[in-house]
């Protein structure tokens, strides 16, 4: 694949999306959750979390072609109650579980206020915060949690236990403003470390370990070590809350829903796996109806309060969860494309002549 006319690899969002459907279907993955599951990923790149987008895509396609996943699996329904439900995701693509729980639990909120889903069986289901957003565009309150491989190590410990176990919430707010986390509960996604590696960059302190357990700034050594930090970094600066974090996912997700759990979770590499995932989730969905007036404005009031308070940087105002997605998709649509890292366009390129079909096409 040639770098085309522009010299800054620019893909259109549009491309980005066409060239992960054809992956997928490539691989037997139907139309239908080819489409799902590239709308999550293209979702993520174009908000600047290049860790969670067209980054993933070789591992799931390596996942689908060993049939260590299922991409024609259908979610199933296990057991109910008008505010409840548990799925078995029958290893299904991620984001297939992923959309049709919190739909689900979307339905269950209009109707009695609350709707909490526990799926097992399920596979990597991308940026968390996507399903938050799916309740948000109902004008409901939305919160989504998964457990992963093991990659963080316990405050005080030189092995991991815990995956990165990220969490999200969101709330709605008037006039189209919203609050949105999206968060590991190590100090940061392991694609963070990937994208570093593939930059040829250091790791900043408190990110990884090397395998005596002590902290390392070498972002091959740390991949391979595959042992981050918890939030916080180190005991001494608070990582115990990241651990506890991290662990209370854990049990909403992997141990509420009958799925693998800490150790118990396989490896995951970008060779695929030789075992099914069975990661747990759990995604929530709340009608702010049922609470006070006014949940909105009230919204729009706290958000501006936070991002009113005097920065320490005049150049640099307080941003909220989710702003800096905001600015990176507006800084997408001014350039009329995504521009991926060179490493990345690379993969991208091996993909497309191993599954035979069009590379990603440049502005």
């Amino acid at each position: 694949m040639s770098s085309g006319s522009s010299s800054a690899n620019l893909v259109a969002v549009a491309e980005s999306r066409r060239f992960m459907i054809d992956c997928f279907k490539a691989v037997n993955v139907p139309e239908e959750h080819a489409v799902a599951q590239a709308e999550l990923l293209v979702a993520a790149d174009y908000r600047g979390h290049f860790s969670h987008g067209m980054n993933r895509l070789e591992m799931y396609i390596n996942d689908l072609a060993i049939n260590s996943t299922d991409g024609a699996a259908e979610p199933k329904i296990l057991k109910e109650t008008p505010s409840t439900a548990w799925v078995d995701g029958l290893n299904g693509l991620g984001a297939v579980v992923g959309n049709f729980c919190m739909d689900l639990a979307i339905k269950k909120a209009k109707n009695v206020g609350v709707g909490w889903v526990c799926a097992k069986g399920s596979n990597h289901y991308g940026m968390a915060g996507w399903y938050a957003m799916r309740a948000m565009e109902q004008g409901l309150v939305g919160m989504s949690m998964t457990n992963t491989s093991p990659l963080m190590a316990p405050t005080g410990a030189k092995e991991a236990a815990l995956g990165t176990n990220p969490l999200s919430l969101g709330a709605p707010a008037a006039n189209g403003d919203k609050f949105l986390l999206d968060m590991a509960t190590t100090a940061v996604a392991v694609g963070k470390i990937e994208i570093q590696r593939r930059k040829g960059a250091p790791l900043p302190d408190g990110w990884a370990q090397d395998p005596e357990g002590n902290v390392t700034n070498d972002a091959e050594l740390g991949f391979n070590t595959a042992c981050l930090m918890p939030l916080g970094g180190s005991e001494l600066t608070s990582g115990y809350k990241g651990f506890g974090l991290g662990a209370m996912v854990d049990i909403l997700s992997g141990v509420m829903s009958g799925a693998k759990y800490s150790t118990q979770v396989r490896k995951w590499t970008h060779a695929g796996a030789n075992s099914a995932a069975d990661l747990g989730q759990v995604f929530i969905a709340v009608d702010p109806n049922c609470f006070a007036p006014d949940f909105e404005e009230r919204m729009s009031d706290f958000n501006s309060r936070l991002r009113g308070v005097t920065p320490t940087d005049p150049s640099k105002p307080v941003l909220l969860a989710g702003d800096k997605e905001g600015n990176n998709m507006k800084a997408v649509d001014a350039a009329g494309g995504i521009q991926y890292l060179e490493n990345q366009l690379k993969t991208c390129a091996s993909l497309a002549d191993r599954l035979k079909i069009k590379p990603l096409a440049f502005i």
